[in-house]
């Protein structure tokens, strides 16, 4: 139960590079971690909790997510914001603020996810563009890869597209559309003329999941795969190897969808 009667929902975006993710980790930099120490100093006292929308992984970007702030007093947050801004480091910042209820849960009211893999497929590659995205060098099969798509989309048990955790039992999770896509988000000299994304949403992620599926699609592209490999991990996750996950920094929140707003 929330005792801290004033409840203020933020709008956020962040590059993860410099971040072990966003929980709090003993001795790690984390995205809430920094918030805290903010509005600390902001505010002038730690009386007051937060909640995130999403978990991401160590190294994970976020363009579009949310952050949730409880405070026993009511505050003027709207003259407040551009303060929190100046004392956060330029890899984080908080773009719009509204009050809401303080019965409001952030974590419920997620509706659905979309996440952007940014990757491309060249055969020279700039290490400055690899601080966005990730170069798959390999001969890809493009047809067998959008088909690799078209089979996750739907209700499916996806253990064996995720990190298991001995306290999980439901691996169920539907995901409602996923494609490849030409990206023109990153130009200049230091990119590649191509760049793609895996775009999926959801209505919501298991740990690791959207790398995992990243790197069976690679796998499929260059034949190290079989395309019938996605339904046999549905039906008998414990049967494979865990996959690989794709490096975290191609990996973008990109959007998140609440409702009760």
């Amino acid at each position: 139960m929330q005792s801290r009667p004033y409840s203020f929902l933020f709008s956020i975006s962040y590059y993860g590079a410099r971040y072990k993710g966003w929980a709090p980790q003993p001795n790690q930099p984390t995205i809430q971690r920094r918030l805290e120490r903010v509005l600390r100093h902001v505010l002038g006292h730690e009386d007051f909790s937060l909640i995130g929308g999403s978990r991401t992984d160590s190294g994970v970007s976020c363009l579009g997510g949310y952050v949730q702030v409880f405070l026993r007093e009511k505050v003027d947050m709207d003259f407040l914001l551009p303060q929190f801004n100046e004392h956060l480091p330029q890899d984080i910042q908080l773009n719009q603020v509204n009050e809401v209820p303080a019965s409001f849960n952030l974590i419920q009211s997620v509706q659905q996810k979309t996440y952007r893999y940014y990757f491309s497929n060249s055969s020279s590659f700039h290490p400055i563009a690899s601080a966005f995205m990730v170069n798959i060098p390999n001969k890809l099969s493009w047809e067998l890869m959008n088909q690799a798509c078209e089979l996750f989309i739907g209700k499916h048990n996806f253990k064996g597209f995720c990190k298991p955790s001995e306290n999980k039992t439901d691996y169920q999770r539907e995901v409602i559309s996923v494609c490849i896509v030409s990206s023109n988000e990153f130009q200049g000299q230091f990119f590649p003329e191509q760049i793609f994304y895996f775009e999926i949403k959801g209505s919501g992620f298991l740990h690791h999941q959207v790398r995992m599926m990243m790197s069976a699609i690679w796998k499929i592209g260059k034949g190290e795969m079989e395309i019938s490999e996605i339904e046999q991990r549905f039906e008998y996750p414990e049967k494979y190897e865990k996959l690989p996950p794709a490096p975290a920094n191609g990996l973008v929140l990109w959007e998140t969808i609440l409702e009760n707003v």
